[in-house]
């Protein structure tokens, strides 16, 4: 009776081990879609509530529709996995689906038009990112106390290439479901979020060790604070200025960066002495849990970089010279992005699963100097490149990522004791998702800085050559670089937006204005600044991948925690022990590993 009793238990474990994969699949999926879905269809969602996003008083909405998602979800995840390791890592988890659909719901239902229903809709947003920050925080603990070690990489690895892939996925759904209606951006994760909650709170339980505490309010305050400010900083630094392209020297920008790096200070100094952190700083003693989330951060920077140069690049320059319509280039850029996500897809779960018997430094590290490679290969590209060449380095590019992210999640997620797991996968997505939004500021810059010294002289002289007056030509040259960014990559004809307001279009002769307004004009006209920002970037993003392949060097064999009751709260990584012969009373002989590894 009782082997058959223990067979059962085993079975019903081995099956909801993959009912816990399947449901966080699903909520980090959608979670990961919706962190990018709005990025397509914004020129949808700003012509339904009657909106023009490049006006300089409405810039302020555009930056806060892309990177409030982003913002709130880097900063809380941290503290939403402590309170998982504190009530429970399914009850956070469980909540979070029902946040996220509610908040999903609200947005769909904007009443508002005007500078009204863009707050609506940011402020709703900010919800919808609290709601998918406690899934994301709690997804991989989830998944690491309800799978063994030997399968924990697997299932880690379908996961999170599942998120990495949602990125990219969301840009294809908001160009298709803009097409339709823009709240149909919002409709689509309200029965996902609906059914997700009710099969979460029917089929999860709580598998892992729950650590009673209490909520450590300096820590929680002085982060939040801390990191909001700095990353609202970076945001607002990618505005003009003062009659600059960029914002970095705007006294508010500077007062955010020092700001927020000094109550990020003041967090690090009062975690130290706090008897129940939300960050346990301890972990970071751990050379497999410092290193991953070192690599993983570096490489989130370098792919957030990636996945907008990108967008700008086709959607500005190749696609419209291949005789696509600037309003359709949203669409057609996230399907010829498609390349990278089936990277993700192989990768991953075969990284996985094969780190589970090798170990993870071989695939993490070969996995990035694969990504860096691939950088290397998009910046040796024409700007107007051919396609198979095109899309064999996002290939390639999304085979390296999917090799480097499900073996470093496993290898983190694994290296920590079981009561910590919570706060450690949302100190790790922390990483990653502020990563993400580091990125968005980086890669502006970048490019905002090559177009600055090349672009000015580019439009002023190729718009007299047409026709357009010099003292109007010198206006548009004249305005910041960011706007013509942001022109191309809502999908608008760049020239008619930049010349629009003068009425000029207006005097030409009609051959001279198609030519303008044509689909050739504008991207001959950019591409050569372009590429030169595009280098400056592409150039950055390589050297980040190839420092974060270095920290993935340095990790270490194997970075397994050891579990039970009495584990330390903090373990060193160690390499594979060393084996001796130890000579037993009985005269006898085995191997065993002495426990310093020696």
């Amino acid at each position: 009776m009782t082997g058959g009793r223990e067979r059962t238990e085993g079975a019903v474990d081995d099956r909801y081990k993959w009912v816990a994969l399947s449901n966080t699949t699903l909520g980090v999926l959608i979670a990961t879609i919706d962190s990018s879905i709005v990025i397509i269809s914004l020129p949808a969602i700003f012509r339904g509530i009657g909106l023009d996003p490049l006006a300089p008083e409405n810039i302020g909405y555009l930056l806060w529709m892309i990177l409030g998602y982003l913002l709130v979800s880097a900063v809380l995840v941290v503290a939403l996995g402590r309170l998982g390791d504190m009530f429970g890592r399914v009850r956070m988890y469980n909540m979070g689906f029902a946040v996220f659909a509610c908040a999903s719901l609200a947005l769909s239902l904007d009443p508002f038009t005007g500078g009204a229903g863009a707050l609506w809709l940011i402020g709703f947003r900010v919800v919808q990112a609290v709601g998918g920050s406690m899934l994301t925080a709690n997804s991989a603990a989830i998944l690491t106390d309800a799978f063994p070690a030997r399968q924990r990489g697997m299932a880690l690895g379908i996961n999170q290439i599942t998120a990495l892939a949602g990125q990219f996925l969301g840009l294809l759904a908001g160009g298709l479901l803009a097409a339709i209606d823009w709240r149909a951006v919002f409709w689509v994760s309200v029965p996902i979020g609906v059914t997700g909650t009710v099969w979460s709170y029917r089929s999860l339980r709580e598998t892992g060790s729950r650590k009673a505490g209490r909520i450590d309010w300096a820590g929680n305050i002085t982060f939040t604070a801390g990191a909001g400010i700095l990353l609202a900083a970076i945001t607002y630094g990618i505005q003009p200025y003062g009659g600059r392209p960029t914002g970095w020297t705007n006294p508010w920008v500077l007062g955010g960066l020092g700001g927020g790096v000094l109550l990020l200070v003041t967090f690090c100094l009062v975690e130290t002495r706090t008897a129940e952190p939300m960050f346990h700083l301890g972990l970071f003693r751990i050379r497999a849990f410092a290193a991953g989330n070192l690599a993983a951060l570096l490489t989130a920077v370098a792919r957030g970089g990636l996945q907008f140069m990108l967008i700008i690049w086709l959607q500005g320059i190749w696609l419209p010279l291949h005789g696509y319509d600037f309003e359709s280039t949203p669409l057609w850029a996230g399907i010829f992005m498609l390349p990278l996500t089936v990277g993700f897809l192989i990768a991953g779960p075969l990284s996985g699963f094969l780190s589970d018997r090798y170990g993870a430094r071989l695939f993490s590290t070969g996995g990035l100097l694969l990504v860096a490679a691939a950088f290397l290969g998009l910046l040796s590209l024409p700007v107007n490149f051919s396609y198979p060449a095109f899309a064999g380095l996002l290939l390639l590019s999304g085979l390296g990522q999917g090799m480097f992210s499900a073996p470093n999640t496993s290898a983190v997620m694994g290296s920590v004791p079981p009561g910590q797991r919570g706060v450690a996968s949302g100190m790790r997505a922390t990483f990653q998702n502020s990563g993400t939004a580091l990125s968005i500021g980086l890669s502006f810059s970048l490019m905002v800085s090559g177009l600055a010294g090349s672009l000015p002289h580019a439009l002023s002289s190729g718009l007299q050559a047409r026709g357009v007056p010099a003292g109007t030509a010198a206006d548009v040259a004249g305005l910041p670089p960011v706007s013509t960014l942001f022109a191309t990559f809502l999908g608008k004809n760049p020239v008619g937006q930049l010349l629009g307001p003068s009425g000029v279009l207006d005097t030409l002769p009609v051959h001279s204005t198609q030519i303008l307004t044509g689909k050739r004009f504008f991207p001959e006209l950019v591409s050569g600044p372009f590429h030169h920002g595009l280098a400056t970037v592409f150039g950055a993003a390589t050297v980040m991948a190839l420092v974060a392949a270095l920290a993935s060097v340095l990790r270490g064999r194997h970075d397994r925690a050891p579990a039970g009751p009495g584990s330390p709260a903090v373990f060193r990584t160690r390499t594979i022990p060393r084996i001796r012969t130890v000579r037993r009373s009985s005269g006898q002989s085995g191997k065993r590993p002495t426990r310093d590894g020696r």
